[in-house]
């Protein structure tokens, strides 16, 4: 019944030892490589999700030669191998470096069953767990959404919200900080939508100079000034039946903004030098950094145009304040750059993530994709380091221990509920919704005095 059992790799030179790992990893199917040879072909034979590996192998059995040359030639060929090295007392310089090359984890002889047991099970899970996360990806990747990334509620939400929107016919604000990814949600509103046959265009308000900006918009005929050699269609006017996306909208000009209300009001435009109404076919996408509620209060921005371009406003939160977002951003970022500069898999130091994660992107996804693309290049050996992203923080890994998190959160809530009875241990139970016994274990535990009884 050895099918339905994952496959364990265990490259093991000493019949003894291999016989004592077979019986102690039965929960696995397992096959074993006595050398560097035989331990290949059976990688490419049954490629195994997980390998457990002695460095001292032949024709280097007390050094650690063969066994290196062994975990590159398995990283080479494949590269999401969890390779577990086994490793005598006084040989931690070799586990060590072992682990620079790409191996998951170490384990000292003579091993301890219930230890290795467990460091095998939680590298079969995270294999697992990277397979099924690329297989969403891969999934999703003709995904209008697959260009969003994230986990964050509040960012989930707002996808929610183009999703709705889409199939519809309404006018949609984005608002965002810059880097927040407003024209990839834009696009996703045109990818989403009947129109998605037809064309994108798109402007950027703050790009482009005022004097230049009306015939972007709306084109100008022959003639109309100096250097109008032929007749020329504006941005709006191409877009027609499709998607028409304007950028920072709220560095539009006055001027432009009365021109931009007739057309959305009559759905018509008139080129430059021309007089013709042309009608145009469009769905309208705006996006701006900017507070355009507060512009149209000060009289900066025509109150009128602020209403009929919001008819559904989606508001997209910073990097910042997108719990988890950040790690998660950075490994995608790169894995993509590692693809694009042609390098081998790399991995993020504990001392990186944690700048990544304290780091508070003021320039949000932009920002972080540019100083990934950094320190995939910048980046010595497997691993990028704090110095390799330049980020102008300091931070201290924060652990992430289940039971330590759930101690910190039990404590702030004991303490809670005590200061709000004012010390009444009854009433502080009863808040939380556990017994008096539980409420004394508990106070115990934490080292927390009550007041009253």
């Amino acid at each position: 019944m050895t099918q339905n059992k994952p496959k364990l790799l265990i490259i093991e030179d000493d019949v003894g030892l291999q016989k004592q790992l077979r019986w102690s990893l039965d929960a696995y199917d397992v096959v074993v490589a006595g050398d560097r040879e035989s331990a290949l072909a059976l990688l490419r034979r049954h490629e195994p999700a997980v390998v457990t590996m002695d460095l001292g192998l032949p024709p280097d059995p007390d050094g650690a030669t063969e066994g290196l040359a062994t975990l590159q030639s398995i990283l080479a060929l494949a590269p999401d191998t969890k390779v577990i090295v086994l490793t005598g007392n006084q040989d931690h310089a070799n586990a060590v470096k072992a682990i620079g090359m790409g191996a998951y984890d170490f384990h000292q002889k003579p091993c301890d069953q219930e230890v290795l047991n467990l460091v095998v099970q939680r590298a079969f899970f995270l294999h697992s767990l990277q397979h099924e996360n690329r297989r969403m990806m891969q999934s999703q990747a003709d995904s209008p959404m697959s260009g969003v990334i994230s986990r964050d509620p509040g960012m989930l939400k707002v996808c929610r919200s183009i999703e709705k929107v889409a199939p519809t016919s309404a006018s949609v604000m984005l608002l965002g900080e810059s880097g927040t990814g407003k024209e990839v949600l834009a696009r996703a509103l045109h990818q989403l939508s009947p129109r998605a046959t037809n064309r994108f265009m798109a402007i950027n308000c703050a790009a482009i100079p005022e004097n230049l900006l009306e015939s972007e918009l709306f084109g100008y005929e022959k003639g109309a000034f100096t250097g109008a050699a032929k007749q020329t269609k504006g941005k709006v006017e191409l877009a027609s039946g499709g998607t028409f996306f304007l950028d920072e909208v709220g560095d539009l000009p006055m001027a432009l903004q009365a021109k931009l209300l007739r057309f959305l009001q009559e759905r018509v435009v008139e080129r430059i030098g021309g007089h013709d109404e042309i009608p145009v076919d469009v769905r309208v996408i705006c996006a701006t950094h900017r507070n355009l509620k507060e512009l149209a209060q000060s009289g900066r921005f025509r109150e009128d145009l602020y209403y009929r371009l919001s008819e559904i406003v989606v508001t997209i939160p910073p990097l910042r304040v997108r719990d988890g977002d950040a790690a998660l951003l950075a490994h995608h970022f790169k894995n993509k750059f590692c693809a694009m500069e042609s390098r081998p898999t790399l991995h993020f130091s504990p001392e990186a993530l944690a700048a990544i994660e304290a780091y508070a992107w003021p320039g949000n996804v932009r920002e972080m994709e540019n100083y990934i693309k950094r320190a995939v290049i910048m980046a010595d050996g497997s691993a990028i380091q704090a110095e390799d992203l330049g980020l102008d923080v300091e931070a201290e890994e924060q652990p992430i221990n289940l039971r330590q998190i759930r101690d910190e959160a039990e404590y702030k809530a004991l303490v809670k509920a005590l200061a709000r009875s004012d010390g009444n241990i009854v009433k502080a139970s009863e808040a939380l919704g556990i017994s008096r016994p539980t409420m004394y274990d508990l106070m115990a535990r934490h080292a927390i005095k009550g007041t009253n009884a």
